[in-house]
């Protein structure tokens, strides 16, 4: 299997260099830039993929793994119908076993309260055909028959997949250059090229790329880079911490999470495992600027959040991080070129015990390694997929709020279809950047 997370320390796939001219350039080599344009190439148009580290090694090797529709944001639904389409679909196409399969994913209540909480969105999932039940506790036994702990009963959803990050979003990529995308590795975009506020090209670390058409997918870093560019959104990053178990034996197929922990199995035999509800945020100067708009959010669950004095140097929202940089300076991307933080190890400990208790059969269930990785969000808990109007040419697709790595194909193709001018097959009105000024009342998606 893949070595997970994939780091600085990973090999250089794809060294470049980059071209000289591409119809689209796509900046971010995650799950939503691959997917962009691996989908814009299927349309005969060159694209070229800007990746200033290694391809998938952020946020979109270091998630849960889960591709699931349970519990989205109604306006994502859809979307990820297609995108669960697509995910079988590439099982298949790419010729590389990515960890896909189907285990259901179930939402554990502490008390009634929550289980009437989840049971509130089975509205939102008839009205797209999604088989979604309730499970009172007597019948918890059927769908985690080997686990151990006081619930009220589940959301389940017994067809969402889950899949291998490390391994699913390289594999997608080489896929793509099949295709005819064109990938380059530890090569940063520093700057727009604008010519009468339209895109003309992109300042890499490599020289200039012409091009009409940009999409950015920078995941914790796109805030950082559009605002140089006179483009602000209230994106913040929050840090996630994540551990892998030794292999064990299989006591759930699927995905699940409650009050403490969530987990998932693994093709290797282990487990995924995650606080439940607990997050960090840096606060540095994006944060500060942006915490009003958050406040909605925190309120919603205020013990699930930590405020940190200040990020690590050299993170996108860092006191020290430069705000401004020349096309023929270093920039911000280049001086810290993977986002590696380092694990909460209080919560490691924590949710290895609470594994433990859930399955005690298991015995003393030991830790393989552990990560963290730094989540793009945003203050209504549903990312931004638009084009820029003050800037012609220019596609952002970011804030995926720790849900991107299973819808990434389906936003993939959204993104891609805006980046070449044409309409979307769903309606991204929920999506738009114009939210954040145009007086609307944000909303906040789902509290599952």
């Amino acid at each position: 299997m893949t070595p997970f997370p994939i780091s600085i320390d990973s090999p250089i796939t794809y060294a470049g260099p980059p071209p000289a001219k591409a119809d689209v350039v796509v900046i971010g080599g995650g799950i939503i830039g691959v997917m962009t344009a691996w989908e814009i190439a299927k349309q005969g148009q060159s694209v070229v993929v800007l990746e200033k580290g290694r391809i998938a090694a952020e946020q979109s090797s270091r998630n849960w793994g889960w591709v699931r529709v349970q519990g989205r944001d109604a306006a994502e639904i859809p979307i990820m119908q297609e995108a669960a389409q697509m995910w079988h679909e590439m099982n298949t196409l790419i010729g590389a076993d990515i960890g896909l399969r189907q285990g259901g994913v179930s939402f554990l209540a502490k008390t009634k309260s929550d289980l009437d909480r989840y049971a509130s969105w089975i509205p939102d999932a008839k009205a797209h055909g999604i088989d979604t039940r309730v499970v009172t506790k007597s019948g918890l036994a059927d769908v985690l028959p080997r686990a151990q702990g006081d619930w009220a009963g589940a959301l389940w959803t017994p067809g969402d997949l889950r899949a291998e990050p490390w391994t699913a979003v390289p594999a997608i990529a080489r896929a793509a250059t099949a295709d005819g995308v064109t990938f380059v590795e530890n090569c940063a975009a520093r700057l727009l090229d604008l010519a009468a506020g339209r895109i003309a090209g992109v300042v890499t670390e490599q020289g200039l790329i012409k091009t009409s058409a940009v999409v950015v997918a920078g995941g914790a870093w796109s805030s950082l880079f559009l605002r140089r560019h006179g483009i602000n959104i209230p994106q913040l990053s929050v840090r996630a911490t994540v551990a892998a178990t030794e292999p064990v034996d299989n006591v759930h197929d699927g995905a699940a999470v409650d009050h403490r922990l969530a987990f998932r199995r693994r093709a290797d035999g282990g487990y995924t495992l995650a606080p439940s509800g607990y997050n960090e945020i840096f606060v540095g100067p994006d944060a500060f600027r942006a915490l009003a708009k958050f406040a909605p959010q925190l309120l919603q669950n205020p013990l699930g959040t930590r405020l940190r004095a200040s990020a690590p140097r050299g993170f996108p929202d860092a006191w020290g991080t430069q705000r401004r940089w020349a096309a023929d300076a270093i920039s911000p991307f280049e001086k810290m070129r993977v986002l590696n933080p380092k694990p909460n190890a209080r919560k490691l400990a924590a949710m290895r015990q609470a594994f433990c208790d859930t399955f005690p059969q298991l015995g003393d269930v030991q830790i393989k390694t552990a990560w963290a990785g730094m989540i793009d969000t945003m203050p209504d808990v549903v990312p931004v997929v638009d084009t820029v109007q003050s800037i012609a040419g220019l596609t952002i697709a970011t804030g995926m709020c720790g849900h991107g790595f299973g819808i990434g194909p389906g936003f993939g193709r959204v993104a891609a279809r805006l980046a070449l001018g044409k309409t979307p097959t769903h309606d991204i009105t929920r999506f738009r950047l114009s939210r954040f000024t145009d007086g609307s009342k944000l909303v906040l998606g789902p509290n599952l």
